[in-house]
Order: C-alpha cells, then structure tokens, then sequence
C-alpha cells in the first residue's frame, strides 16, 4: 500500500540527482573577459595561461581549492580556481575540467579572464588579485515568480543569510555556509553563500554583505535568487539545491530563472 509513494520518492530524489550531476556538462552561468587585457594567441602570456589552466585542473579537486602563478615578470600570470564547498571531488574536477577548456574559448585573447559554473568558479589575470574583495562585475539570476508573503519572507531570509554569512566567516568552514528554515509547515527556504578561499574574515564578510545587499535591486521578493561575483556567490532558493539533497521538499518546482549581468 505504501509502497508506491516510496517508490515515486525515490525515483524523484534520483531524478534530482542526476540533474545535479549533469549540470556541469552544460553552460557556465556567466563569464567576464576584459577586453582591456588584449594579449596575441601564442605569445608568452597565452602559453602562461595555458600552463596555469593545466595545474588548476590538476591541483584544484584534491582541496577544492588553489591560487597559484605561472611565467616570470612581465609575462606572470595568477590563476584561482574553487569549487562549492559541498560538491564531491568528482564533481569538482568535472566542473574545472569544463571550466578551463571553456574559458579560453570564450576569452582567447584576453589575460583577465573569470568564468562561473554552479558547482566551480575559475579565474586569471597578468595582475595579482588576491586577497582583494572584487565585486566589479557580477551576474544575478533571479526566478520569474514572485513570493505570496513578502514580508514574512523577507524577515526569514534576512535571518537566514545573518546565520550562514556568519558560519562562512569561521575559518575552519573555509568561505562556505549553508541552512535552511521554514516559512510555513509545507515550504523550506535553503540557502548557500561561499567566499573565495583567498580571502581573510573581514574581508569575506565585506564581500557577502554587497552580495546580500542586491537583492532588493535584482531580486526583490522573488522566490529565487543567485549574486555571482569574482570573491564570493550567494543564493537562495525555495527547493534543496546543495548537498546533501533534501528529500522532505523534493517536489518543489525549479522555476524559469533570468540573468542580469552587470555592469
């Protein structure tokens, strides 16, 4: 008698999974090449670049993270790599692998370069930038649907993102936090923040605080949002989109979502 509800679970949690496992095999969320960084294909930035894009590939999934140079002088170039800090290492590999073959694709000719995926963001440019809080440009996606309630809303995300903002700043959570709380009996809101590995405390923080700070311009009293920016992401959503996946709220339905890119 029971057994058919079980059975369409299980068989949903699977279906889940296997979008979630696909995911990088599709297009990146977004990519910036500065096209004020023109360099010539072939020349010594361009095989430095190169160069660097093979040790993130081959360094970043042990740890989930690396910064790292390549060149000497004039020719140097810096290179971040980072996956979100709840993918598997298999996931995180996958998704670099990916990253790396399209960022130079999408930007051949430039030496600042940045690509964002859902599970990993990748980065190079001929300056060093590390450290440095960098939310000169960013991409916001935001669901097409707008919240019954939104004040109650609003109150429980603001709360949320107090919580998570507050684990992501504690060192041994490397960047990352992540919860969920309940609006009403039926409906869960999950949320995720991460800072680049590169960052110190005050500094992720700062960063966090911008990113949290835009949702009233590109997401006000949407059911889902997404602040993507070269030091840190954040994202809310009414359906479990990080691991491990929540099977109570697995029905939610993963609305149309649309981009903003900006500047």
């Amino acid at each position: 008698m029971h057994l058919r509800p079980l059975l369409c679970k299980i068989i949903s949690l699977l279906f889940l999974c296997i979008s979630f496992s696909d995911a990088e095999s599709q297009d990146p969320l977004g990519e910036f090449c500065n096209k004020d960084t023109n360099i010539s294909i072939g020349g010594n930035v361009s095989s430095n670049i190169n160069n660097l894009l093979s040790e993130l590939v081959s360094k970043t999934p042990s740890t989930g993270f690396l910064a790292t140079t390549f060149g000497k002088e004039q020719d140097k170039v810096y290179g971040l790599a980072q996956c979100r800090g709840d993918v598997s290492t298999q996931d995180c590999s996958i998704c670099i692998q990916d990253a790396a073959k399209q960022i130079r694709q999408r930007c051949p000719n430039q030496a600042d370069a940045r690509i964002w995926y859902d599970y990993c963001f990748l980065r190079y440019n001929n300056k060093t930038f590390a450290g440095q809080v960098d939310t000169s440009f960013g991409i916001f996606y935001f669901n097409v649907d707008n919240v019954t309630d939104p004040e109650t809303f609003n109150n429980k995300l603001g709360s949320l993102m107090d919580e998570i903002r507050a684990e992501a700043v504690v060192p041994k959570d490397e960047g990352l936090g992540k919860g969920k709380t309940k609006l009403s009996p039926f409906v869960t809101l999950y949320g995720l923040v991460q800072c680049t590995r590169d960052l110190s405390e005050i500094s992720c923080a700062q960063c966090l605080a911008i990113s949290v700070s835009s949702f009233p311009t590109f997401c006000n009293n949407r059911k889902g949002c997404r602040v993507l920016y070269s030091s840190c992401y954040v994202r809310y959503e009414l359906y479990p989109f990080f691991f491990p996946l929540d099977s109570n709220n697995i029905g939610a339905s993963m609305k149309t979502m649309r981009a903003i890119v900006y500047p």
